[in-house]
């Protein structure tokens, strides 16, 4: 497998630590994490992959080994801004967008603003539609009702250890929970715990970003960027529903149900998903050929 780097730039005076694995030039997948991770959570795709394909996996401001400015936009408006400075600044012009999690959300405003430089589209428990937000949603949706500090500090509550832990293990059955490491929660809390509330701010962010679903919906059927699925439906934020409703704006995409994976299907299911990445990968963006 491809050895890992563990790297740091400057973008706009802030300074990004990311991972990147894989051949200078060979094509780029762009790997975007989700809350409460960093680039961590791609530790074991990236070598797996790295033989064919640039893997880069930067940690966004405040979390992670990345810089966590005051005067910082903590936006995924201000995220996807700053993966177009990223990418600008390593020469990528064309990549494969990995949508997981908060990096979905991120992922999904970067593919609008840069359509033409989408090679394709893995989606991996990333929701975009409002209409099959899970269960869990609820809390967040009556915050976004009525945004009161009172509600605000409920959700607030969860940006802890504990928190954390359900993030991770959530609705998996025992035998999945296993293959999560605990890693994802005991390593971030120290990273996140004097970040509380940059992260407790993301969770009425999330509402502006449901409320652009219908524009992005409109990109993906103008463009139809060729599209791999794999969810694990056993999350109470995203069920199989919510990766269903992708094919209703692209009937082509390849769908993947992991019906005992959850969230973090990356944690418990890696040795399935390889493949099916591997496969999608080398027909939308072959590496060069190597000796």
């Amino acid at each position: 497998m491809a050895s890992m780097m563990h790297r740091t730039t400057e973008i706009d005076g802030v300074e990004i630590f990311y991972r990147e694995a894989g051949p200078a030039d060979a094509p780029v997948v762009l790997l975007p994490h989700g809350y409460p991770s960093s680039s961590f959570q791609y530790r074991g795709l990236m070598p797996a992959l790295g033989d064919q394909w640039r893997l880069l996996a930067p940690d966004f401001p405040g979390f992670g080994y990345s810089a966590a400015p005051d005067d910082f936009d903590y936006s995924f408006a201000g995220y996807a801004t700053l993966l177009e400075r990223f990418l600008d600044s390593l020469g990528v012009d064309r990549f494969v967008l990995y949508l997981f999690d908060y990096g979905s959300q991120v992922g999904i405003q970067l593919a609008q603003r840069n359509p033409e430089r989408i090679t394709g589209l893995i989606i991996q428990n990333g929701d975009a539609y409002e209409e099959t937000l899970g269960p869990k949603y609820a809390a967040l949706k009556e915050y976004w009702a009525d945004p009161t500090d009172e509600r605000r500090e409920v959700l607030a509550e969860a940006v802890s250890f504990e928190g954390f832990r359900e993030e991770a293990l959530g609705e998996v059955p025992p035998h999945t929970a296993e293959r999560i490491s605990p890693d994802l929660w005991q390593l971030s809390w120290p990273l996140l715990r004097d970040r509380r509330e940059i992260m407790a701010g993301f969770f009425l962010e999330i509402r502006e970003s449901v409320r652009q679903y219908p524009a992005f919906h409109a990109y993906l059927r103008e463009h139809q960027p060729p599209t791999l699925i794999v969810w694990g439906p056993q999350d109470g934020y995203m069920p199989a529903e919510a990766a269903r409703a992708y094919l209703a704006d692209l009937p082509k995409a390849e769908l993947h149900l992991f019906e005992d994976g959850g969230h973090w299907l990356l944690e418990s299911h890696l040795d399935e998903v390889v493949p099916l990445v591997r496969d999608f990968l080398s027909r939308v963006a072959p590496g060069p050929e190597r000796p």
